[in-house]
């Protein structure tokens, strides 16, 4: 008798096809975590660089760039125009106060002072011809003067001798009072010409006044028209060195044309530009520092010039105490301008991170030093070598501080050795 054979439940091919189906499954799993999981990165340690997170006194400075310049320089600007007819000097040339540089001749300006002298010498002539005839018309008053003083006296003495005759009846009262007559005559002929002495005196001395007053206006104008003709001639107003001479003998220079300056030699200025981000924080008194040859500068900034160009503003250093010796005009200096005093921060090292984070996250190292993993950070107050930071680290903390530019997206960094 048959008996029925019992069907196997977990055949072979029932076990490789759920096998394979597990499989499937694994490998979609990881395909999902690997696609939605963190991103990583691997980075050889040589190719990184690494730096502590410290505890350390810090102050806040920028650094920049300036030019020697010298401490003053005063710019040739002409006066008068004209023909240049001589040089006497060079560009470069060093210059003492006072000492002509160029020549120019300008015929208008001859002739206007030729006819000004000319217009002076006639007024000078009129008034010492209106001060004779002035001097003579006294003369003349005070010789007329003189008679009526000499008929007042005769005529008193006659009054008073006919007065005592006339008394004692001697003389008649006809003759008496001619006499009288005439003495009060001569009395108020001698006060007219008194008030007429007195007014030729003012007038006069108006007259005179005046005259001075003109002639002392026409050489104040012959002064000046002197002046502009000296100007002509171009001198050195201050000691100092030649610089940027234009002008060539025979050309043509107008009133206001520049031709040239003096640079004052007996001391220099560092002329900086900044970043117009720090226009606010910047202000004469401040401090930067200049570094050569093992031996540090102190500069003060003495003026600041707010005109922003380019984004960026200018300002004017002046070393304290004696410069370095071998500074140069136009030599550029590196400096560093403290807008802080030290005070005591958590910082880490500047590096090029900060291009691609804005200083907002930075990948922190594990204790265990085999991975690096983005943190959020708030970066404060800078200087050449350091950042401040305000959060996100701890001090003994490490950070990449290395350029991210290859990192992209990048989650987490695997170190490798």
């Amino acid at each position: 008798m048959d008996r029925p054979i019992e069907k196997k439940k977990w055949t072979k091919n029932r076990i490789m096809l759920l096998g394979g189906g597990f499989l499937f499954v694994v490998l979609l799993v990881f395909i999902i975590f690997s696609t939605f999981g963190k991103s990583r990165l691997n980075v050889e340690s040589e190719r990184m660089t690494i730096a502590d997170v410290k505890q350390s006194n810090f102050s806040e400075s920028i650094p920049v760039t300036g030019t020697i310049q010298p401490i003053s320089t005063i710019y040739l600007d002409l006066l008068e125009g004209g023909r240049v007819e001589e040089i006497y000097v060079e560009d470069g040339a060093v210059m003492t106060a006072g000492q002509p540089i160029l020549r120019l001749s300008n015929t208008n300006l001859e002739l206007n002072l030729v006819s000004q002298e000319t217009s002076v010498y006639n007024l000078l002539a009129q008034m010492q011809i209106s001060q004779t005839n002035a001097r003579q018309n006294t003369v003349n008053k005070r010789t007329q003067m003189a008679e009526v003083e000499s008929q007042l006296i005769e005529a008193k003495r006659v009054y008073d001798m006919n007065k005592q005759l006339y008394d004692k009846k001697v003389l008649a009262f006809q003759d008496f009072k001619e006499s009288e007559n005439r003495y009060n005559s001569m009395l108020e002929r001698h006060r007219l010409y008194l008030e007429i002495l007195e007014q030729d005196s003012i007038s006069s001395g108006q007259q005179l006044k005046q005259d001075e007053e003109s002639y002392q206006r026409a050489r104040n104008g012959l002064t000046l028209m002197q002046r502009k003709f000296a100007d002509l001639t171009v001198r050195a107003p201050v000691d100092g060195q030649l610089t940027s001479l234009d002008a060539e003998i025979g050309q043509g220079k107008t009133n206001g044309d520049r031709i040239g300056q003096i640079d004052v030699l007996s001391g220099f200025k560092v002329r900086v530009e900044v970043d117009e981000h720090y226009i606010s924080r910047v202000y004469s008194g401040l401090e930067g520092s200049y570094r050569v040859a093992d031996t540090t500068y102190t500069l003060t900034i003495k003026k600041v010039y707010t005109q922003v160009t380019a984004g960026r503003f200018a300002v004017d250093m002046m070393f304290e105490g004696t410069p370095p010796p071998t500074i140069r005009r136009g030599q550029t200096l590196q400096i560093r301008i403290a807008l802080s005093d030290e005070s005591e921060a958590m910082i880490i090292p500047r590096g090029g991170f900060y291009q691609q984070t804005g200083g907002n996250w930075i990948f922190k190292v594990t204790k265990d030093g085999k991975k690096a993993y983005r943190v959020p950070i708030r970066i404060g107050r800078q200087n050449p070598d350091y950042y401040e930071v305000l959060e996100g680290l701890e001090p003994g903390d490490r950070v990449v501080v290395n350029s991210y530019e290859n990192y992209g997206d990048i989650q987490e960094l695997v170190i490798k050795n």
